[in-house]
């Protein structure tokens, strides 16, 4: 697939219409069980939220550089007002959230020991609209249909979609000529009728149909079932480790196989599918290779913990269009950094020559990825690794090194830098959580003191014992 088909995703106009929620993470250290009750003992120390549901179909358009109408529904609290602040921060976001006195803000709040969930409280109500607010909605849906080049409902069951508005909503595109994705969560197909593109997953298909879909044959079966009965263009159904299956009326089915990756956290994909092809269609991709890209973008967001979008590099990287996609300048690293922040992401932070990379190096950059959303390595360049190591090293030189790093699928960025320490290359990067060997005192990192400075916090990782490259350069020319 040509690279630059995924820089053209950044054309797109995209019309988003749902269930707009806040997603929260209370994190912290569980280091006792309560005396109270045999619960664990939470130590707080951070909390973070991003957007969700409809928000994060729009921010994983946002992140590939589209153009989007959010349109959904919000209390009249603080959970509001910080939906909006969200959505003020983003460029090419225009955001409509109709207020429902009657109905709370949406909120999903994660509480955290590290990347382990321990409890999720939802403020919700799931009842349909009062008329005078689904109204609004629809009016300021019809108001944006025309700059529109691609419609997505999101439907997360929180009540904004109810029947006769989702009707009415198709009803406008489809005489507007905009084609409609629907993400289902209502147990009826028929309620989506005349949509261009209906995506259930797995459950939701097999709730459709009342069967179950447990292999090619059979999602081709149910996929042709629901489109006979029930007034859609095509039916995608993604069947997670199993892949995607595409139907569509007087065509053969389309089996795509899952991006043979290892699954970190399925949140959120089913948005990123939906993007993904959403972008893809407004700029006159043909379906099968829409699916197919957003088979390779649902690969990507799921090696990442939490929700998460997908940016044109790393689907880039995933469909083999450009190697090392992740190994940035300073400059050009710091303004990604800056992209990921501006997300509400959690960044980290670790460094080092990485000169033959071993079992210990993937052990703790493993271990890093796990506790942030995106991974950031500072490398030290080949100069700065021979001050360092002393005349021999490094064995590899620093292009090398780089590229290695960038195809682990823990790592997010390399940054390479020329001088003795990365500490200006962290007073720059401000990592939310800098990560260093456990054979260093938390007093001797390097940068530790600005990171914590800025309200950040530094781990030390566990290391490997018998796990070093000098070791390994000295078995090396012990055996000659």
């Amino acid at each position: 697939m040509d690279a630059s088909l995924i820089d053209r995703l950044a054309q797109a106009k995209v019309l988003v219409i749902g269930d707009v929620l806040l997603d929260r993470f209370v994190e912290g250290t569980v280091r006792r069980v309560s005396p109270e009750a045999p619960v664990p003992v939470l130590n707080h120390t951070r909390e973070r939220s991003l957007l969700g549901g409809a928000g994060n179909v729009a921010a994983n358009l946002l992140a590939y550089g589209a153009s989007v109408t959010l349109v959904g529904v919000a209390g009249a609290d603080s959970g509001a007002e910080e939906l909006r602040r969200f959505c003020d921060g983003f460029e090419r976001l225009t955001c409509r959230l109709i207020e429902d006195e009657s109905r709370p803000t949406t909120v999903k709040t994660r509480y955290l020991s590290g990347w382990h969930q321990l409890l999720r409280v939802d403020a919700e109500a799931v009842d349909d609209l009062p008329a005078s607010v689904a109204r609004d909605l629809l009016a300021a849906a019809r108001e944006a249909l025309p700059d529109a080049d691609v419609v997505i409902l999101s439907d997360y069951a929180k009540g904004v979609l109810g029947a006769k508005t989702i009707a009415s909503l198709i009803g406008a595109a489809r005489e507007a000529g905009t084609p409609v994705i629907a993400d289902p969560k209502k147990p009826q197909a028929a309620v989506f009728a005349g949509a261009t593109l209906v995506t259930p997953n797995t459950l939701e298909l097999e709730r459709f149909t009342g069967r179950p879909v447990d292999s090619d044959a059979a999602a081709e079966e149910a996929c042709r079932s629901v489109l006979e009965t029930c007034g859609l263009d095509a039916i995608l159904v993604t069947r997670g480790h199993a892949g995607m299956t595409l139907v569509a009326h007087n065509a053969d089915a389309l089996h795509v196989r899952a991006e043979n990756r290892r699954v970190f956290d399925v949140t959120g994909a089913g948005d990123t599918v939906v993007a993904t092809l959403a972008a893809a269609m407004a700029i006159g991709v043909p379906l099968a290779d829409a699916v197919r890209l957003a088979n390779a973008a649902a690969g990507v967001a799921v090696a990442k913990p939490g929700t998460a979008t997908v940016h044109p590099r790393e689907l880039k990287q995933a469909l083999g269009v450009e190697a090392s996609a992740n190994v940035l300048a300073r400059q050009e690293g710091l303004d990604q950094v800056g992209h990921w922040k501006s997300q509400g992401l959690l960044v980290g932070f670790t460094n080092g020559c990485f000169d033959l990379l071993h079992r210990g190096h993937l052990h703790s950059l493993e271990q890093a990825s796990r506790r942030v959303d995106r991974l950031v390595v500072g490398i030290n360049s080949d100069a700065s690794a021979k001050r360092l190591k002393g005349p021999g090293r490094p064995v590899q030189d620093a292009e090398t090194r780089a590229a290695v790093l960038a195809a682990l699928r823990f790592v997010d960025l390399v940054v390479p830098f020329e001088e003795d320490t990365p500490a200006d290359l962290i007073g720059a990067v401000l990592p939310d959580v800098l990560f260093k060997g456990a054979d260093y005192a938390e007093n001797e990192v390097v940068g530790g003191d600005v990171v914590k400075a800025n309200g950040g916090r530094v781990e030390l990782i566990p290391l490997l014992p018998g796990h070093s490259t000098t070791g390994t350069v000295g078995r090396m020319k012990s055996a000659g």
